[in-house]
């Protein structure tokens, strides 16, 4: 299994509430959500190939 860091990470509450919309929309956690953001901004980024990683968490309806 990948080694996972915890970090605690202070967001406005528009945001917060924009990223609760998001993953209810996509049917992921909070987490997974901001997790495929992340992902996805660092390879639009580096300019890597654009084909979809495999999700780190579960689709699910579980919002953090």
């Amino acid at each position: 299994m990948e080694s996972e860091t915890r970090i605690t990470l202070r967001v406005p509450g528009d945001l917060h509430a924009r990223l609760v919309v998001r993953a209810r929309r996509e049917r992921r956690s909070l987490n997974s959500e901001i997790l495929c953001l992340l992902e996805d901004a660092l390879v639009a980024d580096s300019g890597e190939s654009a084909i979809p990683a495999p999700l780190r968490g579960k689709p699910d309806s579980s919002l953090a």
